[in-house]
């Protein structure tokens, strides 16, 4: 009754099936989201292969000019990388398709398709749970086998819209203290998943709530995951009167780094409130400079914006030091109920390119200074570009002649 579903499916393959032995299997998330009639532009596709897994993972790869990483030799696992998919390849395992689905984590993730015979293998009534909508584990020990699959049952009901069945539930909270024999790399990336949009915010209170985030975020309290229900609040306010700020929490910390800002604001709510703390937690967690640097930036100056007025100089320095990280700054800050109406004016300023207080425009350079005034390079010249930058923005000088001469009464007087 679902191999309507993948009718089209092979119109977006990456490759020919020619190249697929006949007895080659889809499984996993790709069955599950065609059953289920989702749609991504970008294609993530899972192959079981009873034997030669690697061997014709190399020859697609080849054939098509197309990455080839050996992922796993031993279990042999390869992946192909084109423009627009990744297919992954593994040897079967155990002596039929049946007894590999038996392997896997959830009933929903062990439905397998053949792309040659549109047949459908589901010994374990996948389809009857995605009919239900319900996260099933396989077994409690298939959970044990790789503990990351406990907090991937929270992501996939996020991802899914799901409800975790009771069993599985029970199962996950008894195996909790597993999850600290999983790499920390790869619970970072359940974590972000979770944190990435609104959807995830009940399922990730859950996951701590059921102990598997307890080793993670030691200072974490009920009140600091209440928080981010407050954050997601917060943003949906924001983007109420500046749609452009809610497409900047949007956007990534890096090309390189698949975070956005407005995760950075909710991660900074589950860690200790002390900067310095917080960046040993994110440190054990494997998150990246640029990341930590998020997070401890928006908790440091998040308090700062309950001041009920900033003077120029003090708005100048504020945004000198938030820098990109503001809008993750703004949300946290109106999350920890200062009022909309007091950053307001600071919103407009970091919107506003051309607002010389949150983006300066600077009247010479270092060199022009050490020209202009015959001194060397030191802390000193910093610090007189940052008082030409300030008189500059209170309108007391406005071109390069009146900054040097700014500047030269500093040294002498």
């Amino acid at each position: 009754m679902y191999s309507s579903n993948f009718s089209n499916l092979s119109d977006n393959y990456p490759f020919s099936l020619e190249l697929l032995p006949k007895t080659a299997y889809m499984v996993g998330g790709a069955v599950r989201d065609r059953i289920l009639g989702r749609s991504r532009e970008y294609l993530d596709l899972d192959f079981v292969l009873p034997c030669d897994a690697v061997k014709v993972a190399r020859k697609i790869a080849k054939h098509y000019k197309a990455g080839f990483v050996l992922l796993d030799p031993q279990r042999q696992i390869a992946r192909v990388v084109f423009p627009q998919a990744t297919v992954d390849f593994a040897q079967q395992s155990g002596e039929s398709i049946e007894t590999d689905l038996h392997r896997r984590d959830f009933t929903v993730n062990a439905i397998a398709y053949n792309p040659h015979t549109q047949e459908i293998i589901d010994p374990l009534q996948g389809c009857a749970d995605l009919e239900r909508r319900i996260i099933r584990m396989i077994s409690p020990a298939n959970l044990q086998d790789d503990p990351l699959r406990l907090m991937r049952a929270y992501r996939q009901a996020a991802q899914l819209n799901f409800t975790i069945e009771t069993d599985t539930q029970i199962a996950i909270r008894s195996l909790a203290s597993h999850i600290t024999e999983v790499a920390a790399e790869r619970v970072r990336v359940e974590i972000n998943y979770l944190l990435l949009s609104s959807q995830g915010t009940p399922w990730i209170t859950r996951a701590w709530e059921d102990n598997l985030l307890t080793p993670f975020f030691q200072f974490a309290t009920s009140e600091s995951f209440a928080k981010l229900t407050a954050v997601d609040d917060a943003a949906v306010k924001l983007a109420e009167n500046w749609q452009q700020l809610s497409v900047k929490l949007q956007e990534y910390v890096r090309d390189t780094v698949k975070t956005t800002w407005l995760s950075i604001a909710k991660l900074a709510c589950l860690v200790n409130p002390d900067p310095e703390v917080a960046e040993i937690e994110l440190q054990k967690l494997t998150y990246s400079r640029a990341e930590i640097k998020g997070v401890t930036t928006a908790l440091k100056l998040f308090p700062q914006l309950k001041l009920s007025q900033m003077s120029l100089r003090e708005q100048y320095f504020f945004f000198q030091e938030a820098g990109f990280v503001f809008p993750a700054t703004a949300v946290l800050a109106v999350g920890h109920d200062i009022l909309v109406e007091a950053i307001a004016p600071l919103i407009d300023r970091y919107l506003d390119p051309d607002d010389l207080v949150s983006h300066p425009t600077p009247l010479l350079s270092g060199k022009e200074l050490i020209l202009a005034l015959q001194i060397p390079a030191s802390p000193l010249l910093g610090k007189l570009l940052a008082e030409i930058a300030v008189a500059q923005v209170e309108g007391k000088i406005s071109t390069s002649a009146e900054a040097i001469a700014f500047a030269r009464q500093l040294v002498e007087g």
